[in-house]
């Protein structure tokens, strides 16, 4: 499975991005997905998932309510929908796949990445 990431870009706080994260393969549906960040000097934290049907999704605290995961089983794409940006969003973000019926909330649940994405968010 290959995920090539795009949509970021710089943006003043208070402003929307909207994250797609396009894979390969014909068993997209069978994956959960998951985005991650890295903020300069940090670690990798978890963002957003959702199960293989979307029916569930999981945010970290700091996001919920501002960001929306969803995904599209006929293109082969999960998104991020990330309203009301604040610098501290600042990150390169990443999306991840795994197999499972569930979804995942560590990095080292998921068997592939894609490069990433830069999202910077001016004050």
């Amino acid at each position: 499975v290959q995920l090539q990431a795009s949509g970021g870009g710089l943006v003043q706080t208070g402003g929307s991005l909207r994250l797609s994260c396009a894979t390969s393969g014909r068993t997209f549906s069978s994956y959960a997905m998951g985005w991650f960040r890295q903020a300069p000097g940090k670690e990798r934290e978890f963002v957003a998932a959702i199960n293989w049907s979307g029916s569930i999704t999981y945010y970290t605290d700091s996001v919920k309510g501002r960001f929306t995961i969803s995904r599209d089983n006929a293109k082969n794409t999960v998104y991020l929908r990330m309203n009301s940006l604040k610098p501290e969003d600042t990150a390169v973000y990443y999306c991840a796949a795994t197999g499972g019926i569930d979804y995942y909330i560590q990095s080292h649940e998921y068997d592939y990445w894609g490069q990433g994405t830069l999202v910077t968010v001016s004050s």
